[in-house]
Formats: C-alpha cells, sequence, structure tokens
C-alpha cells in the first residue's frame, strides 16, 4: 500500500483524529472512507463523467 504525505492545520487534524477515536478506527480508515464516499458523490452527482471514468478504467485493465 503506498503512503502519501497530507498537510492539514492541526486544529482540524486533532477534530480528524476525534472522529477517528469516536469510531474505534486508525486515522487512514477514516481518511480513506471520507475520500470513497467523496468520490462516489462527485461521481454520482456527474454520471457522464462516471461513464467516462469507468471506461477508461475498463481500458487499463481489459
Amino acid at each position: 500500500m503506498a503512503k502519501i504525505l497530507v498537510t492539514m492545520p492541526d486544529a482540524f487534524l486533532h477534530k480528524v483524529d476525534g472522529v477517528a477515536s469516536n469510531e474505534q478506527r486508525t486515522r487512514s480508515e477514516l481518511i480513506r472512507e471520507a475520500l470513497r464516499t467523496y468520490m462516489r458523490r462527485v461521481n454520482i452527482s456527474n454520471p457522464q463523467k462516471a461513464e467516462k471514468d469507468a471506461k477508461i478504467l475498463e481500458s487499463l485493465i481489459g
């Protein structure tokens, strides 16, 4: 699994850590889930882009 570096304000990171702690998951798990949710929402609100992205993925793995 790849690692990335993300910069954010300390106060925001503290909130992220609080949510992660309340949900008994790691910071990384919480951020991955937040990004998945965002990506689903973007694809739902833009079905043409979602279809285009699906075709690109198919060509790459097919």
